[in-house]
């Protein structure tokens, strides 16, 4: 039995529910109806969605195994930080294959569905450096919480919170059992930026079109809503089919109705 009461876990089923009734061209607003409904189930502020993948199969010296985060939405995006002394020693360390542990914690359990977290993972020295005054708690974020979904071999969906608090067992059990049972959402996240069957990542622009490619308009009301030329949409959608493998807008549904990936 799930580690929480009844209630939230007749809350989480429902939430399953609402998410099935978005259409394959809505991903965008079911993600986001998913981040606050899952905010709100754990009172936590705010939550970010990455699309992770491995680029290479030779990794050398890189830390990260070849990871990447190409793909990323926020609830409530975050005021940049400005670009000092502090941000550029980030980027100097990074070239010099060395990171702060935070960016590390993905990797253990890689293929595998799991949890992990600042406050249970991470030293307690490591809350006061520099790195964690800066990046987070200069933010409000006294814990972060990640699910990772795996894919493939070379494809995860992970989900981010971020806390006032420290988050709680029953708190974190609530999120992997909301997240663990949508296998079919994290594809369809995946699927709609390019990062699970397509040759390559998407454009912003490429993004935007498949979006109105995944409804009923005509490739001429699409530009009209984009503010595309005609022709200019049509190689969007050459280069979309092109990417994914497919000739067709048909095919190109087919892959958000079959267990592609």
């Amino acid at each position: 039995m799930p580690a929480f009461a009844p209630d939230n876990q007749d809350a989480i089923h429902l939430l399953w529910d609402e998410l099935a009734d978005f259409e394959a061209g809505q991903t965008e607003l079911a993600l986001r109806h998913l981040q606050e409904a899952l905010c709100r189930l754990v009172g936590t502020w705010n939550v970010r969605w990455n699309g992770a993948v491995r680029v290479k199969e030779q990794f050398g010296d890189d830390p990260l195994q070849g990871w990447r985060m190409p793909a990323m939405q926020v609830l409530h995006p975050m005021t940049p930080l400005p670009v000092d002394p502090k941000t550029k020693e980030i980027v100097r360390l990074w070239n010099r294959r060395e990171m702060d542990p935070s960016f590390l914690l993905p990797l253990p359990g890689i293929g595998s569905f799991r949890t992990y977290s600042f406050r249970r993972q991470l030293p307690p020295g490591w809350f006061a450096s520099p790195f964690y005054k800066y990046f987070y708690e200069s933010r409000g974020v006294h814990d972060a919480l990640y699910v990772g979904f795996p894919l493939n071999p070379n494809a995860e969906s992970h989900f981010g919170f971020y806390a006032h608090e420290r988050f709680t067992d029953e708190q974190i059990a609530l999120l992997a059992y909301a997240l663990r049972g949508i296998k079919w959402f994290h594809r369809r996240l995946m699927l709609s930026r390019g990062l699970l069957v397509a040759s390559s990542s998407l454009t912003d622009m490429e993004h935007r079109v498949l979006t109105q490619l995944l409804t009923e308009a005509s490739e001429k009301q699409i530009a009209e809503q984009l503010g595309l030329a005609a022709s200019t949409t049509h190689q969007y959608v050459v280069t979309l089919f092109r990417k994914f493998g497919v000739r067709n807008r048909p095919g190109l549904m087919s892959l958000w109705l079959s267990g592609a990936g």
